[in-house]
């Protein structure tokens, strides 16, 4: 049985998008085949990754890439995650169906920086129990 393809997307491809790509993979990747790409390339941020290996993911390993690099694949769904990717491709084309569900940037997070990586993992955990809820067992 072929496994269901999600693209999570956010700007930069920089922290939302490879967090639900390793959770994604880390949980349910006997059911799903997850991807991750940006409206515009940077790199992954090294706060996302620490705070997925806190939990037993490595991100360490993920590009930052723009849709452009997998124009060429064919989604089930794709999710956009914050609301600058939702607003500039409300629609993916190479996606069956494309939907919405917003997280705070992470990298917004004011403070010290065990304060913004606390905000790292506030993130990471919200993405974490949506994507149990969305992509879980029934």
């Amino acid at each position: 049985m072929a496994k269901t393809r999600v693209l999570f997307i956010c700007t930069a491809n920089a922290a939302r998008s490879p967090m639900a790509e390793g959770l994604l993979r880390a949980r349910y990747g006997d059911r799903y085949e997850a991807y991750s790409a940006g409206t515009r390339q940077s790199r992954v941020s090294t706060r996302a990754i620490a705070v997925m290996q806190e939990i037993g993911i490595d991100i360490s390993h993920h590009q930052s890439k723009t849709l452009d690099a997998v124009s060429g694949i064919p989604f089930d769904l794709a999710v956009t995650l914050c609301d600058k990717a939702h607003t500039v491709c409300p629609v993916v084309s190479n996606a069956a169906r494309t939907i919405h569900h917003g997280f705070f940037d992470p990298h917004l997070t004011p403070g010290t920086e065990e304060e913004v990586l606390a905000g790292y993992r506030r993130v990471r955990d919200e993405i974490a129990a949506w994507i149990d809820i969305a992509f879980g067992p029934a």
